[in-house]
């Protein structure tokens, strides 16, 4: 897909990921952002920074969006939506907590894979999404399980920013998030729809 104008993302989404980093389950939607220079292909290489002991995958259902979103109601808003990605919110766990907001730890270049879009709209509370480190599954997780639904994420957004066509949501990660080390292969995928894989190595 082309490189998004922003990458909107929302944190401790899903109840049990929130519990194993032991944080609680906000009482509103947790937002961040991805640099648009952290997008990568599938296929290609996630680079570990040299800043970082602890990088992390974390597989994410992305809505693509397809419509100006600004202020809208939640049914405008999955009317609004283009398709879905796999998206890997690849983040520096040591640097997220050290620094205290998330913008380093989540957006060294690389640490946004995103798999081939799907166009149209699936059922928005029945996506799976799994992750698999070197073939073994380390999550799985439905957009049934979500805390904030995906209509109600993309209002809430849309009353902060305008969301504009291309702009990828990142909608959270399920339980099972871990390290990663060079040679590691990581994939994220949507079943049915959407898969992005890529290896990772070290900082050259």
């Amino acid at each position: 897909m082309n490189r998004p104008g922003k990458i909107v993302c929302v944190g401790r989404n899903y109840r049990e990921h929130a519990k194993e980093l032991g944080n609680e389950v906000p009482s509103a939607p947790m937002l961040f952002l991805k640099p648009p220079s952290a997008v990568i292909a599938s296929g290609a290489v996630i680079e570990m920074p040299a800043a970082s002991q602890r990088v992390d995958y974390e597989g994410e259902v992305g809505i693509v969006i397809g419509a100006t979103l600004r202020r809208a109601t939640p049914a405008a808003c999955a009317a609004g939506i283009r398709g879905v990605v796999a998206l890997n919110d690849v983040t520096a766990r040591d640097l997220q907590k050290s620094d205290g907001q998330w913008t380093r730890g989540k957006g060294f270049d690389t640490f946004c894979p995103i798999g081939p879009e799907w166009a149209g709209v699936p059922p928005l509370d029945a996506i799976t999404v799994v992750t698999r480190v070197n073939g073994e599954e380390k999550q799985r997780g439905s957009t049934a399980e979500l805390v904030f639904a995906i209509p109600d994420l993309l209002s809430y957004i849309s009353h902060v920013m305008t969301l504009e066509p291309g702009d990828v949501v990142a909608t959270g990660t399920p339980a099972g998030v871990g390290p990663l080390k060079a040679g590691d292969v990581v994939e994220v995928e949507l079943e049915g729809y959407s898969l992005v894989r890529n290896t990772v190595d070290a900082q050259a």
